[in-house]
């Protein structure tokens, strides 16, 4: 419960108030999230860890039971021998809703000797959704296990390898991650992926239509829709929050927990985390790193009128007819986050962008030409990274023009694995950002900005 206590005490400390609804929405998502036991290493940023970013399936966690579930723990007979090796698996089954389905199917598992360790129930209309959180020989396969499922009973059985962070308290973990987002709006997409497992989330903005002026989230009704393998949310600024699982239907246990958290979001209104950090340049100026975001669009506007046309088509790929348009999105913390830099009078004279794109990360810069060529471009760029690896993305990728060599120097600057693409005078460049290559980079250490 530390995280918890620790986010507490920051709302204390700078004298937010923690309103009584606020409280009853972290109720909810406690109440919601039930006593399973999956865990996430990734950002909270969590995104996501907290957001967004893709990790291997063999890495992926799937989410667990609601309020209308419960969960059983300890060790089913017949288990693994002591000291033998053995392999820890998530499975998600379908059995019949009648008396003693679970009890073969339990039989039939501690017959090829493995332990139940954790066990949810997803009620639905017709059957029962049972969650296992298994360990079983080494030398069984996924499709063995699988067979053995569907032998005892079970239909549209599921199976993906887990680790050992699937043990910890669930409780604790859905405590932080109403914390983590309850002190940052960009926190959102994140921890909705964290709750759910492997999935993409889109933040869809509020359209109309030309002919009738509707909105197009007036479509989803505002206590949200659930469609198999898809659910879709209110998000709190307009539009609609898009979650995707081809893999594995939602339940509407997980529905449920969804909605309470994107509710605690809304309830909490815009919000970013105040840290700030103060850094003399090697010619002597001192500047300031600070997260931003919609309320920064004006002073950023300002910053893109000072910008010359080269510098922006650099940035935009081509002219910019519309800034508001631009800015509006690339600050709003639904997708992403975004650092700014700010002299001593206080004009922002850079921005860095790291952008939620489905499965993947993107980064972007704009420094104003009179401040280029100072290091701004490298320190920002290298704060971004550190937080898409704090969040657990597999790697970011920064699209430029291949003339762009400000841009492509400061990727090589990190110290990470980079891949190239080139078309028609686009250049990708993509960052790796896998445990061994982020201890050999060279990325800020200590504190990231974004964290008080």
């Amino acid at each position: 419960m530390s995280e918890v206590t620790d986010a507490v005490a920051h709302l204390v400390e700078h004298g937010t108030a923690v309103p009584a609804l606020v409280l009853a929405s972290l109720a909810a998502l406690i109440a919601t999230a039930g006593f399973h036991t999956r865990w996430s290493r990734r950002r909270g940023q969590a995104p996501p860890a907290d957001d967004t970013g893709a990790r291997p399936p063999t890495a992926e966690r799937t989410a667990g039971t609601g309020s209308t579930g419960h969960e059983t723990t300890g060790s089913e007979p017949g288990g693994t021998e002591p000291g033998g090796e053995s392999a820890l698996w998530r499975m998600r089954t379908t059995v019949r809703d009648a008396p003693g389905s679970l009890a073969v199917l339990c039989t039939a598992l501690a017959e090829r000797r493995i332990d139940i360790l954790s066990l949810q129930t997803h009620p639905l209309t017709e059957g029962t959704v049972d969650e296992f959180l298994l360990r079983a020989p080494g030398e069984l396969s996924g499709t063995e296990l699988a067979e053995v499922v569907t032998a005892a009973g079970g239909a549209r059985t599921w199976t993906e390898r887990a680790d050992a962070h699937d043990l910890v308290d669930a409780p604790t973990r859905v405590l932080a991650l109403a914390a983590r987002t309850a002190l940052d709006a960009a926190e959102l997409p994140l921890a909705l992926r964290q709750l759910l497992g492997r999935c993409t989330i889109r933040s869809l903005p509020a359209t109309a239509d030309a002919r009738t002026g509707a909105r197009g989230d007036r479509a989803v009704p505002p206590e949200g829709t659930l469609e198999d393998t898809v659910l879709r949310l209110r998000a709190p600024e307009g539009g609609v929050i898009s979650v995707e699982r081809p893999h594995l239907p939602f339940t509407p246990a997980e529905f449920a927990r969804a909605r309470a958290l994107v509710e605690l979001d809304a309830r909490l209104g815009p919000r970013i985390p105040r840290a700030r950090d103060v850094l003399t340049l090697p010619e002597g100026s001192d500047i300031t790193v600070r997260r931003a975001d919609t309320r920064d669009v004006p002073a950023a506007k300002a910053m893109h009128e000072r910008c010359s046309a080269r510098t922006l088509g650099m940035r935009y790929h081509g002219p910019v007819g519309d800034a508001d348009r631009y800015l509006n999105h690339l600050l709003s913390p639904r997708y992403g986050r975004t650092l700014a830099v700010q002299t001593a009078s206080g004009r922002i004279v850079g921005l860095g962008h790291l952008l939620w794109d489905g499965d993947e990360t993107e980064v972007a810069l704009l420094v104003e030409d009179g401040w280029q060529r100072r290091g701004i471009g490298g320190e920002l760029l290298g704060r971004l990274v550190a937080m898409a690896a704090e969040t657990g993305c597999e790697s970011v990728y920064a699209v430029t023009q291949a003339s762009n060599t400000g841009m492509v120097a400061a990727m090589r600057g990190l110290g990470l694995p980079l891949d190239y693409q080139i078309e028609e005078g686009t250049l990708v460049v993509t960052a790796r950002l896998d445990p061994s290559a982020r201890s050999a980079a060279r990325l800020p250490h200590g504190e990231p900005i974004g964290r008080e």
